[in-house]
Formats: structure tokens, sequence, C-alpha cells
């Protein structure tokens, strides 16, 4: 990038956070704060939304990456999405309550204990029958879900994990995997009134994460959909009837062969093998997700919190000035700053240089950072962090302030844990 290019991009950053300051500090947001940009926001789910219509797939919102009713709902309006990934059981039932219309695949295998406290919990309109699959990846655990449904007297729908090369567990390669789900397969052919199959999950973000060394993400991508391939094969020509039980979609979620995930959702534009795509935290775009595949997407969420104290050049306990020691830290002087709160899963991202620092170390209540003095904060001005992740800490702030054209807009509560 060129320098004229660079400084143009300081320049629209410069205006973007500066007004954004002005509008949080107009309205008292003085403390901690999760921002949510509506506008960046619009532009992600259209680029998401464009790939999923040119793959004919549907698209599977990712909750824990969104933990925010009013989050989830504007995406879904924007989306016409109903089809929910859930990974923890309170919030599946708060899903379950807000969304009586929602198709939930769960996201991971659920101990089972969780999974009946779900039913305990439930109420409402919303069917589990034909709205919930549960996710199963061994035979051990589909044995535990059977007691459960025995208990409760009802029918789960079973979708079963598979690995497809990311080696997190669920139904794997080769002849060991192929007999786990021709037993798998089985026992829910058994077991009509306690189960009903409902197709694969198969998680791939490997690959657009593993060095080139060991694959392109073309030849790791192919392999996955091999793997699946596999697996769909393995049940239409010896499981014949459960295929078409899942196709049928009657009074049970429809067939679901669910892959992808933010990473990689855009590579699965030419495949043919699964029907939907999942994407959660490429909506917002943390820091971990700076990825080649997502550089059409733009960041939507920062953490903005207060300047506690700006103390000038930095001094420390015993030593007061170190530069008095070592006058070479005294060139360029920069300001010690302690905001308020700190230690979160982000980094500074405005003003620029700003840098935790390293000789305190880190802080949940008052950190300590570095700027240069020439930028000239003062306490009450804002700093601008970015998230890394969405799912870890977008639950820490409470209400979310969610800005549209540099304006607060709103607060929408968050999941309650």
């Amino acid at each position: 990038m060129s320098n004229r290019a660079r400084n143009i991009w300081t320049q629209a950053e410069a205006k973007y956070f500066q007004q954004l300051q002005a509008t949080l500090k107009a309205q008292g947001f003085l403390r901690p704060s999760l921002v949510i940009d509506l506008d960046r926001l619009d532009h992600n789910i259209q680029e998401v939304m464009s790939s999923v219509q040119r793959a004919g797939k549907q698209l599977r919102v990712v909750e824990k990456s969104l933990p925010c009713p009013g989050l989830l709902g504007y995406i879904a309006n924007k989306t016409a999405a109903r089809r929910l990934m859930s990974f923890h059981q309170p919030f599946l039932n708060q899903d379950a309550g807000l969304w009586p219309d929602a198709d939930i695949l769960l996201g991971k295998p659920m101990p089972v204990a969780m999974a009946e406290r779900f039913y305990q919990k439930h109420r409402g309109a919303f069917d589990p029958r034909r709205q919930l699959q549960w996710l199963i990846d061994t035979p051990e655990r589909l044995q535990q879900y059977l007691a459960l449904a025995r208990k409760l007297g009802t029918r789960l729908n079973i979708n079963l994990e598979l690995d497809v090369g990311l080696c997190r567990g669920g139904i794997a390669e080769g002849r060991a995997g192929t007999e786990a789900l021709r037993h798998i397969l089985s026992t829910i052919e058994q077991q009509p009134e306690h189960f009903a199959f409902t197709g694969f999950m198969g998680y791939d973000p490997h690959v657009v994460m593993l060095p080139r060394l060991l694959g392109t993400p073309a030849k790791l991508l192919a392999h996955a959909m091999a793997v699946y391939r596999e697996r769909v094969d393995q049940v239409q020509q010896d499981f014949p009837a459960l295929w078409a039980q899942a196709t049928e979609i009657k009074d049970q979620p429809g067939l679901t062969l669910n892959t992808a995930g933010s990473p990689t959702y855009r590579l699965h534009e030419t495949e043919t093998v699964s029907n939907e795509i999942s994407v959660g935290s490429g909506l917002l775009k943390p820091a971990d997700f700076d990825l080649p595949s997502l550089s059409g997407h733009q960041p939507a969420v920062f953490i903005a919190t207060p300047v506690l104290k700006n103390t000038g050049p930095l001094r420390l306990p015993g030593l007061g000035d170190p530069a008095r020691l070592l006058p070479g830290l005294g060139r360029g002087r920069r300001d010690t700053i302690f905001i308020y709160g700190g230690n979160w899963l982000a980094d500074y991202v405005w003003p620029p240089g700003l840098k935790p620092n390293r000789l305190y170390g880190r802080s949940s209540n008052q950190e300590i950072a570095t700027v240069s003095a020439s930028v000239g904060l003062k306490a009450d001005d804002l700093v601008f962090l970015r998230p890394r992740q969405s799912e870890a800490v977008l639950l820490q702030f409470g209400d979310l302030v969610i800005v549209r054209s540099g304006e607060a807009v709103d607060t929408w509560p968050v999941f309650d844990q």
C-alpha cells in the first residue's frame, strides 16, 4: 500500500473514531462499552448473502458468536434466515422462547444432562420434535440420548458430527468411521419412536487456517467434501429408509447437510454436497478473522472505554522516572494513561500507537497503556479496542451500544447465561 493510500485510510479512520467518540461521550457512555456498527454489519450481511445465493444454499446463523437477541433478530430480519446453531443450553432455551418458528441445530455434542435440562425448562410454542436437532459424535453418546428419549417419552432428531479434517472429534474418515456410522444409523433405524436421522454437520475452518505446506485451501476443501460425500453415500446406500425419511420433512426438520463457518463459507459456492452453511463471527469480523477469505468484510465491533488518568511520562514504583537512569527512554516522549477496565481479549486500535505497558502488565481494573504525548489524550477521552473474538467478549459489557452513521441509536441486552 502506498504512503498516500495509507494516509487516506488514516484520515478516514480518524474521522470515524472521532465521530464515534463525540457521540458516545455526548450520550454518557463513559464506562467500558461494546459497540456494534450497523452500517458495517449490513455490509457484511450483504457479503454473506451474495455468496449464499450464488451457492444455492441456506444460511444458518451461529448464535454463540452473536449472543444478543436484538443482534440475532436484526440479522434474521435482514437475511430471512430462520436457522440457528446453538452451543449453550441456557441460550438454547432462550432461542426456543424468542423464536418459536426457528430451526435449531446444536453446534457441539451436548452433555446429556444439559439436554435433559433443556426439556425441563422449555415452555412455549417451539416444538423440539419438529424444530430441534441434537448433535451426536459417537455411538456411546447416542446411547445416552436414547436413555433420555425413553425417560421423556419423546423422539429426538439426530444430526451427526463428521470429522472432515479438523481432528476435533466426530465420525472419523476411513474404516473406523464407516463402522461407527453403521452402528449409529442401525441404532437410529431400530428406534423410530425415539430417534429420527436428520443429516450431518462437518465444520472445516482448518481449510484456511493450516500452513500452505499442508495443502492449499482448494485441496483441503476437496478432501473435506470427499469425506462428507462418502458419509452421505453410506446413508443413501446402506440405510435408504433413513435417507428417505430425512428428505420427506414429515414431522421433523428437513435434511440438514451443514458445513463451513465464517472462515470458509465462500469456498462452498461450488461444492454440491452440503445444503447449508453456517456463519457467525464473520458478520462482526473480530480481529482473529482477519483472513484472506474474509477480505471483503469490515470490522463491525469495537470496545470503547474512557481514559481515567494521563500521568505523563512513565514512572515506575521505586524508580520514579526511568529516563533519569536510562536517558534513551526519554526520546519521543510517551504519555502514561490508565483506562477504565482492561485485560480484554482485544487489541488497541485508536488512537494510533496506543499500546499496553509491558512493564506493568495487564489489569482488569485500570489497565496502563502508553501513547505518544503528541496525541494529547486526557481524562474522559475514549480509546477504542478491537475484540479478537466475538463470543468471548460480547457478554462482558452488559447491553451492547448500537450505532448507525456514527450515532448511538439503541442498546441491546445480551443473552442471560
